[in-house]
């Protein structure tokens, strides 16, 4: 019964930005930590960044470091994602997930994946 959701995904210019967001649909009895991964045609399913759903703790790819911030929305089990100095490289699907912890997250333990969200990055 716990859907996820993503939106803010499109096409954009290289070294644009894009912020991406992510909710949980339906009642939940839990707060979720939360984090997004993404997958390129003929690639796998990487890891981008996850975030605790209390504490503050956030991981986050070498390959997005100190241009994506993951963050916790307003509402309760909300994320977003902000995607600056984007890169051709980071066209993907993105994937909003939710799971444990932030830890568990970066380790693939996921409970809840979102559908994706499209991201193009045209150089």
């Amino acid at each position: 019964q716990v859907q996820l959701v993503e939106s803010g995904g499109g096409l954009v210019q290289a070294g644009g930005s894009l912020r991406l967001s992510c909710g949980v649909s339906g009642p939940t009895f839990t707060t979720y930590a939360l984090g997004w991964f993404r997958q390129a045609p003929g690639k796998e399913r990487d890891f981008v960044a996850s975030i605790s759903s209390s504490d503050g703790t956030t991981y986050c790819a070498d390959s997005v470091k100190g241009r994506f911030t993951i963050s916790r929305g307003n509402a309760k089990n909300t994320v977003n994602l902000q995607m600056n100095s984007l890169k051709p490289e980071d066209t993907a699907v993105y994937y909003c997930a939710a799971g444990f912890d932030a830890y568990s997250i970066r380790q693939v333990l996921i409970d809840h994946w979102g559908p994706g969200t499209q991201v193009t990055v045209s150089s």
